[in-house]
């Protein structure tokens, strides 16, 4: 078991649902990722995404699309993330790390490799968007052995014969997105989604957390009879690029942080 297994079942006995925040990588610098993920910890997130920055983002909005190109403008690279992770673990106290990775990226590494150097920085699982369930048999099984989560996701237009296929197959943790569509924050949920993750959560023991587009305190009090956990990132993003400098975006983000988890709790 992972660590993230660990801690939705620690979240279970305790009654409560998962807070998982996103934040990219290097932007604006690796330090200030560095200051976001132990606010965000101190907060009171579970879990925290750390979405690995790459020049043909899948699914993300224009919000986590303009910060993959400006921590890569600015120099970021794949192999000085490993330092800051290893660095910043004993801070985050019982909060696991998730990548959000490619599948392009995983591949030209070699899957053996990332997950060697993800696993010694820190990191408790990954979820990538790419990978298509058919084409995920080796890397799951490497997860598997492990103990390192292996996280898919599922969309409202996905048939639930699939839905319960990608299901079985993903540890740690499934991602519904909320909307068919790509990252970005949004007005509501619809009453059909609300639906979809309920009867989803009766099928299956793994936990189903909802992301893209959760941006308000509203969508969390949707949710949170439904679902395991609320996965928010383009609200975070925003925030910290809107900020005149990374320590007035740090503290804007654990404020956001604050209100969504008082929803959610």
């Amino acid at each position: 078991m992972s660590a993230i297994d660990d801690r939705f079942r620690e979240l279970r006995d305790a009654g409560k649902k998962a807070f998982i925040p996103f934040v990219t990588a290097g932007d604006p610098s690796l330090q200030a990722t560095a200051a976001v993920l132990e606010t965000l910890a101190r907060a009171g997130a579970a879990i925290a995404e750390v979405g690995i920055p790459y020049s043909d983002p899948i699914a993300d909005g224009p919000v986590i699309q303009a910060s993959y190109t400006r921590a890569l403008d600015s120099g970021f690279r794949l192999q000085q993330l490993w330092p800051m992770i290893a660095g910043v673990q004993s801070r985050l106290g019982a909060m696991p790390l998730v990548s959000m990775v490619s599948y392009s990226i995983i591949q030209r590494l070699g899957s053996d490799q990332f997950l060697q150097q993800a696993l010694e920085a820190g990191f408790s699982g990954a979820i990538v968007p790419d990978l298509l369930l058919e084409e995920g048999n080796q890397l799951r099984e490497k997860c598997r052995q492990r103990d390192f989560s292996l996280i898919h996701l599922v969309t409202p237009t996905t048939p639930r014969e699939r839905m319960l296929q990608i299901a079985q197959a993903s540890t740690g943790f499934l991602y519904f997105v909320s909307v068919t569509g790509i990252t970005g924050e949004r007005d509501g949920l619809s009453a059909e989604l609300l639906k979809q993750v309920e009867w989803l959560r009766e099928q299956t023991d793994v936990p189903i957390c909802v992301g893209f587009g959760i941006s308000r305190p509203e969508h969390v009090r949707q949710l949170r009879d439904v679902a395991d956990g609320v996965i928010v990132g383009s609200a975070i993003v925003r925030r910290l690029a809107e900020s005149a400098t990374p320590e007035e975006g740090v503290a804007k983000v654990g404020q956001l942080a604050g209100e969504l988890i008082a929803a959610l709790e």
